[in-house]
């Protein structure tokens, strides 16, 4: 195959993996909106997109081992495929998470709602989702810096994580009718947690590619 045939293809998995980076930070959003407003409608949409996110990670991954396969790339281009293969992983399992979240929003009754810990979740999911949007531009950029940068802002998810976890508890032993939404805040606050993480997995992925090596940008890893 000639190499500017090649090219191309490498510039087609770039822009899907793009576009299905877009459609993560789309239902991570998504999937707190909808629990948050009690919207079935938008948590069922989030799960119905999960299938399509599925899917495009499953193409991807066949057309990167198609490419390594027939072409048998070496360094940067090499690099380039087993990023995209590597991030795109890490993007599904961030949906999966944002499903789990959409599922809470779906089981939820009409439980004593705390406002103030939903105030935090809505604002941590902001932020999730800023750092999402910005590790796929410091992606399309093979932006280290960035990388770097987008990375430690994780320890400001934990700190979200740390005082969503201390007034969840808190109100729950205050008031016993709390449980069941402290305890859910709880496991949406742990999910959006775990997507920062998997944000910072793929500034190691940029970094990666920026530089050929892997190095750890987070003290608190865990698959």
């Amino acid at each position: 195959m000639l190499r500017s045939q090649f090219e191309e293809e490498l510039l087609n998995l770039h822009n899907q993996f793009y576009e299905m980076g877009m459609m993560v930070s789309n239902v991570v959003h998504k999937s707190v909106r909808a629990y948050i407003n009690h919207d079935k409608k938008i948590a069922h949409e989030v799960i119905d997109y999960d299938v399509q996110i599925n899917d495009m990670e499953i193409k991807l991954e066949k057309k990167s081992f198609e490419m390594i396969a027939l072409q048998q790339p070496v360094t940067t281009d090499l690099r380039m495929i087993i990023t995209v293969m590597k991030a795109s992983s890490d993007l599904e399992r961030m949906a999966d998470h944002a499903v789990s979240i959409a599922k809470s929003a779906i089981r939820l009754k009409g439980e004593t709602r705390i406002p103030e810990i939903e105030k935090e979740i809505s604002d941590m999911s902001d932020y999730v989702k800023k750092m999402v949007d910005n590790v796929l531009i410091a992606y399309v950029k093979t932006d280290e810096k960035d990388a770097r940068m987008i990375a430690k802002m994780d320890a400001r998810v934990n700190e979200y994580f740390d005082s969503i976890y201390r007034h969840s508890i808190k109100e729950m032993q205050a008031n016993p009718v709390t449980v069941i939404s402290g305890t859910d805040y709880l496991h949406v606050a742990t999910y959006l947690e775990r997507i920062g993480d998997y944000v910072t997995n793929i500034c190691e992925w940029i970094v990666y590619l920026a530089t050929g090596k892997i190095t750890e940008l987070n003290s608190n890893h865990d698959e």
